[in-house]
């Protein structure tokens, strides 16, 4: 008797600045797995401008499925089925690789699926360590700053959120305030190296309250009031400072907010979970070791996915594709991308404006 070979999936990601299309396969096995940054592209305007983004897409995205199949060593007609990402995200992104995984669906006759972006960094933790339901997650990225408790596929309880900037929005906005290089967070993390935390006396917003809410917004203005304060250019030791007192000052919010959060994932499960950090933002090394106290206070285990799986990727796709396929779930060819697309409808809106969801 002949046993069935795993599900192989084709994930595409096109939701923000990176290019990405990925193979998994049931057996948690990433067969191929092609990003392509369009960092430098945006290097010039100091942060991402959609049009261009969902330009890039659209020149990159057909080369970088055939170079996934390739790796992977595989034709389309040995694929179970086409995923991509269908929001939350800049829209005309995400509307290259809904229409490019439908044409695909369409000729080859394979199921499509349309998945949520935040639901793929939800799930990576499960494709990267075999992590068993229910965990703790903070989301932190360039566009999302959230906490929720994942108890399962398509059942998740945001405990918090940004009620204005999401962080690497912020550390991307404050490094453009001190003349750094966009993308802002790995530019403020080696300037932090040489700084001060304790020269300037930035503010803790959200930081003692109840919830677990964030705020980014005020923090940013603070930085711009310091420099402007400052009795000319700031100098690189200036530069420096601020750095290392503005990563501090997100890593301790980070780090009450996530305390709180771990309470009262505790009183919904008593045992088990683990503390998981998924986002470009888990990269900062002060965050995760901030992250990794919370973790051993609370008694939980700290898992962080392998940086490549942090970060947007076609990997993660394929994979909330696969959780999703085998419980029998697919969409229509008729589905239409979201630019917001919240995991959790039912949660309360945070107070205050820009919410990304």
């Amino acid at each position: 008797m002949t046993t069935p070979r795993p599900l192989r999936i084709l994930g595409i990601e096109t939701s923000c600045d990176e290019t990405a299309a990925a193979i998994v396969d049931g057996d948690r096995r990433i067969l191929a797995d092609r990003i392509l940054s369009q960092t430098a592209i945006h290097v010039p305007y100091g942060g991402i401008v959609p049009e261009i983004a969902a330009r890039a897409h659209l020149d990159h995205l057909d080369g970088l499925i055939r170079d996934a199949l390739a790796e992977a060593d595989l034709r389309i007609a040995d694929l179970d089925a086409i995923a991509a990402t269908g929001g939350p995200g800049l829209i005309g992104g995400v509307m290259v690789g809904v229409m490019a995984a439908k044409g695909i669906a369409l000729t080859a006759r394979l199921p499509f699926l349309a998945v949520n972006h935040l639901e793929g960094h939800a799930l990576t933790p499960r494709l990267s360590h075999g992590l068993a339901f229910p965990y703790l997650l903070l989301l932190v990225s360039g566009g999302h700053t959230q906490l929720l408790v994942v108890e399962g596929v398509g059942r998740y309880a945001r405990l918090g959120t940004t009620i204005d900037d999401a962080a690497g929005e912020a550390f991307d906005k404050t490094a453009k305030l001190l003349g750094l290089p966009y993308p802002g967070g790995p530019a403020i993390e080696r300037a932090a190296r040489d700084g001060d935390p304790a020269r300037f006396a930035l503010p803790r917003p959200m930081l003692g309250r109840p919830g677990c809410d964030f705020s980014f917004s005020g923090l940013k203005t603070a930085v711009r009031n310091a420099v402007a304060a400052l009795p000319g250019p700031p100098a690189p030791q200036d530069v420096a400072d601020m750095a290392a007192a503005f990563q501090a000052a997100v890593a301790a919010v980070v780090a009450d907010r996530c305390r709180r959060a771990a309470a009262l994932f505790r009183q919904r499960h008593p045992t088990g979970g683990a503390l998981v950090v998924a986002g470009g933002v888990a990269a900062n090394g002060a965050i995760r070791s901030a992250l990794e106290r919370i973790a051993a206070e609370a008694g939980m285990p700290f898992v962080a996915p392998p940086h490549r799986l942090c970060t947007d990727n076609g990997a993660m796709i394929a994979w909330a594709a696969i959780e999703r396929f085998r419980l029998g779930q697919q969409d229509g060819l008729d589905f239409a991308p979201r630019p917001r697309w919240p995991l959790d409808p039912g949660a309360p809106k945070a107070i205050g404006a820009g919410v990304k969801a």
